[in-house]
């Protein structure tokens, strides 16, 4: 088994949300056809599709990042709803959510522990 490839998030208003997520994550789509809109970001796909119901009660993607907080307001800035402020969960781990525009939770972690010399 490998690591985790791809997180895909439905939205109603693909053009909206290819704009948001571009923002967020400081990348432009590489893949953009009516059906599905794939970001690389940091090694992963981010993908949106146009069908489905959104919902913060489903599955949450945590993102890695090196300062939440700051990643954290910037992220609420650009439209996002605060769920649940960084937090310490133990062992130098902080994690948040955010709901996005469009109905999705959006996760945020910072864990020293995470080792991305073991991603394959």
């Amino acid at each position: 088994m490998l690591g985790l490839r791809t997180v895909i998030y439905p939205v109603a208003d693909l053009e909206a949300a290819t704009t948001w997520y571009s923002q967020v994550f400081a990348v432009a789509p590489y893949f953009v056809q009516p059906f599905y809109v794939g970001f690389q970001v940091a090694g992963f796909e981010l993908g949106l599709v146009p069908d489905g119901e959104p919902s913060k009660d489903g599955a949450v993607t945590y993102w890695g990042c090196t300062d939440i907080e700051t990643e954290f307001e910037r992220i609420r800035l650009l439209g996002a709803t605060a769920i649940e402020s960084p937090t310490d969960v133990g062992e130098g781990i902080r994690v948040a959510t955010l709901a996005d525009p469009f109905g999705n939770c959006l996760g945020l972690i910072q864990n020293p522990h995470f080792n991305v010399k073991e991603v394959r």
